[in-house]
């Protein structure tokens, strides 16, 4: 009982690092990357400075034995970083080809959570009850009228944005794979992958921020405010990153999308309480609808769990009373054999 309550309190702790942690680097970005703020338009390039930072903390960690550095095969590793810089790339490029209203539709708001749940299904075999599809629907109903504004899209940005879900999704799932697959912590899955995207983002990145807003990084004009916020930037990516592993290690893909959700609405909240966005009512109708789905998903999925320990249980029971069966007959049979035995040498 104990350990189920510390078990639930970590669980809380890094859901709340998470969302803290997402929302702090959002608002952050914002004011680092905005034209009202110190416009450092180079988001590829800053996503390599945040993986390069997280790689020098998993170094430090991995040196003093704060964590262990476990066997990943170098191919995995290469694979993974491979479809996660596509997936932030592709997102970069959708952002830029289609509109605002189409990357909210396509990409973090409302297709990911399907296509996680239908790759999940293909790659895992893994079946979900009729109370979890309810909720992701009502989520992604309640999220899609809260962000969901002009949808213009094009044949270029369409790919990418497919490109970038598909991508985004395998990324997650993988990520809950190779942790199981060769027992590793997120920490130290993490460690080992962010050297190697780091310095692909690095090598890579400027030119995508050129092709991206005609801009080469070496051509901007650094500030003390713009250091100070790439610094604060990198550092809440560190925790971000960190979360991010942790949950869908702890968790599903799936889970991590669902209450992931709770960032938008802190987002938009945030947003008109700092940055005087507008917050009409059909935002406001659309966080409740999406925030009442993620109550119903997390009913749902205790649900789920409760019925599934049930059913483990009595198989575990079933089994006991087989293999006492079992082992009551061997016990006869073995004492029937030495009686024939005994009854044989008397004679």
């Amino acid at each position: 009982m104990e350990s189920d309550k510390k078990s639930s309190v970590s669980d809380v702790g890094a859901w709340a690092m998470n969302v803290i942690s997402s929302v702090g680097i959002i608002m952050a970005n914002k004011q680092l990357m905005s034209s009202g703020g110190y416009a450092f338009s180079f988001a590829t390039t800053l996503t390599g400075f945040h993986f390069a930072v997280t790689a020098m903390v998993g170094l430090v960690s991995n040196a003093t034995g704060y964590s262990a550095s476990k066997y990943v095969p170098l191919w995995e590793l290469l694979w993974f970083s491979i479809v996660a810089n596509m997936s932030i790339t592709g997102m970069n490029l959708s952002l830029m080809l289609n509109s605002v209203g189409f990357y909210q539709l396509k990409i973090s708001k409302l297709s990911m959570i399907p296509v996680v749940c239908v790759m999940e299904w293909i790659l895992h075999n893994k079946h979900y009850s009729r109370e979890v599809k309810i909720s992701v629907i009502v989520v992604v109903i309640g999220v899609g009228v809260c962000t969901v504004t002009d949808v213009h899209v094009n044949a270029k940005g369409f790919i990418c944005a497919c490109v970038a879900v598909l991508a985004t999704s395998l990324q997650q799932i993988s990520i809950g794979s190779l942790q199981k697959k060769y027992s590793i912590g997120s920490f130290e899955l993490l460690s080992k992958t962010a050297p190697i995207q780091s310095i692909s983002l690095l090598v890579l990145g400027p030119f995508i921020d050129y092709y991206l807003n005609g801009k080469f990084i070496t051509n901007y004009k650094l500030s003390s405010g713009a250091i100070f916020f790439i610094l604060l930037s990198c550092s809440l990516a560190v925790f971000c990153n960190v979360s991010q592993y942790l949950c869908i290690g702890r968790f599903s893909a799936v889970s991590f999308q669902v209450l992931g959700h709770m960032k938008t609405v802190c987002v938009l909240t945030l947003g008109w309480l700092l940055f005087d966005s507008e917050l009409t009512f059909k935002n406001i109708s659309g966080m409740i609808v999406a925030v009442v789905g993620m109550i119903i998903y997390s009913w749902a999925v205790e649900i789920e769990k409760q019925t599934n320990a049930k059913t483990m249980s009595n198989v575990k029971n079933s089994l006991t009373e087989e293999e006492i069966r079992l082992l009551k007959d061997g016990i006869e049979k073995t004492t029937t054999v030495k009686d024939i035995e005994l009854g044989e040498s008397k004679e």
